[in-house]
């Protein structure tokens, strides 16, 4: 079961990838805290899959890096679209940041919604990449003692 899954079709696995994605975004309502936590399975699935399909450990550790900024661009993209638009109301006069719904995380509003726009489209996508590579070494660690020449 385990080999059916780790050798599915990229296409397949880039669609699903994308589905759970959005279904993450949906369920935090924009903010990425979901997709963040995502990039620990995506990071063990992504180091299981590199792990499974050469021997080389180079190979191995860039796959995985390729898969894991892979999936960030993804978020960062999907973040861009949501929060992009909202950047024009720092070029309005009229804008109301303290009744726009964020949190005043830094005292004032234009600077608290500045805060959150760098939190949502580029701090966010960026945990979600540290979460899945964090999540792909420990996979390969645990892989690397499990499949050592034992003593």
């Amino acid at each position: 079961m385990m080999k059916k899954v780790l050798n599915l079709n990229v296409k397949v696995v880039a669609a699903v990838y994308v589905l759970v994605d959005l279904l993450c975004v949906g369920v935090g309502m924009g903010v990425p805290i979901f997709c963040i936590l995502l990039g620990f399975p995506v990071g063990w699935y992504s180091m299981r899959r590199a792990v499974a399909g050469s021997e080389e450990i180079n190979d191995i550790l860039r796959k995985a890096l390729v898969y894991s900024i892979v999936a960030s661009l993804f978020t960062f993209i999907i973040m861009a679209v949501i929060w992009g638009p909202t950047i024009s109301m720092l070029f309005d006069p009229k804008a109301d940041f303290k009744n726009f719904g964020i949190p005043m995380i830094l005292y004032d509003p234009r600077i608290s919604f500045i805060g959150w726009e760098v939190l949502m489209i580029l701090i966010s996508p960026f945990l979600q990449l540290l979460a899945t590579i964090f999540a792909a070494y420990l996979t390969l660690i645990k892989w690397l003692k499990n499949n050592s020449p034992k003593d």
